[in-house]
């Protein structure tokens, strides 16, 4: 009986403690910019939604380079809402685009890579 009880305990304190854990899903994880002129607009918006059970804190965003400037949501994502990551490319700079976003958070995968390309015609 000791035992049971101790068997008992052990299960209800590991189903009591199962993490709730958030978990961002990207409606696309690379932008295409395609052929554009330099100097054109170069703001994208990553769309993303909370897919997980627990509220989504995204601690920070970087870039490969200068020319890329990410911008982070502020505050939580609530399981079930939906934010952006906007990502500024400095379309001055004639050539390929290939860069890197990464996303710091407290998802189930803490680290993203993100990614943009495409081409700045002179």
């Amino acid at each position: 009986m000791k035992k049971f009880v101790i068997v008992l305990c052990i299960g209800l304190v590991g189903f009591a403690t199962q993490a709730q854990v958030a978990k961002m899903t990207f409606e696309e994880e690379t932008i295409d910019y395609g052929t554009i002129d330099k100097g054109s607009d170069g703001l994208r918006v990553f769309k993303f939604t909370n897919t997980g059970d627990a509220p989504l804190l995204i601690e920070d965003v970087k870039s490969t380079c200068g020319c890329t400037v990410p911008k982070k949501p502020e505050g939580a994502i609530l399981p079930g809402a939906s934010s952006t990551i906007e990502v500024k490319y400095d379309t001055n700079r004639p050539g390929p685009i290939r860069k890197t976003i990464t996303v710091y958070s407290n998802a189930d995968e803490p680290i993203k890579a993100l990614k943009i390309k495409g081409i700045v015609k002179e």
